[in-house]
């Protein structure tokens, strides 16, 4: 049975599976420690098989070298919570998506010093995406006249930015 925080199912299964999503909001990003796994949306479902807890992830991408770091740190989460057995699905389809980063995710990125990626926009039929020749606000003063530096940062799915108002070197997280 499949669960999201927040749906209906027999009290006890509810109860762990709400205890499961609720310890893997504690599961911080490697790479951007500021944002959770749920945060960063790579978490897609949480859900009963018997008495084994499936926690299913979609990577940032197929090559993350984050991915047994976070496979670990996720079943750790659950078992320091008392909620196993356990074990890790990776689903790789549909391809994991900077539109699956909560609004907490974003908000947090900003708080972090990273710009968030940019936002996308319905079409009816089609996701267009707002590539970055928008300018990327600055996170630390909300400029919009920044400059890229470097189409990568820190890590291949960030680029490296400045403020020309601040001074400040950041970090915008790319969209994909």
């Amino acid at each position: 049975m499949t669960t999201a925080p927040g749906s209906a199912a027999p009290a006890a299964e509810a109860g762990r599976l709400q205890r499961a999503w609720a310890a893997l909001q504690q599961v911080l990003d490697p790479e951007v420690p500021a944002l959770s796994v749920c945060d960063l949306g790579i978490v897609r479902d949480v859900r009963e098989d018997g008495a084994m807890l499936e926690v299913v992830l979609t990577p940032t991408y197929s090559g993350c070298p984050a991915t047994e770091v976070i496979e670990r740190a996720v079943l750790d989460a659950i078992d320091a919570a008392g909620l196993g057995p356990a074990r890790v699905t990776l689903q790789r389809a549909p391809a994991w998506t900077t539109d699956w980063i909560s609004e907490e995710g974003r908000r947090k990125l900003r708080e972090y010093g990273i710009a968030p990626p940019a936002a996308t926009r319905e079409t009816g039929t089609a996701t267009i995406r707002v590539l970055p020749r928008t300018p990327v606000p600055c996170p630390r003063c909300g400029s919009n006249r920044t400059e890229r530096l470097s189409a990568f940062g820190s890590t291949a799915c960030k680029a490296l930015y400045r403020c020309l108002d601040c001074r400040e070197p950041f970090e915008h997280f790319k969209p994909i």
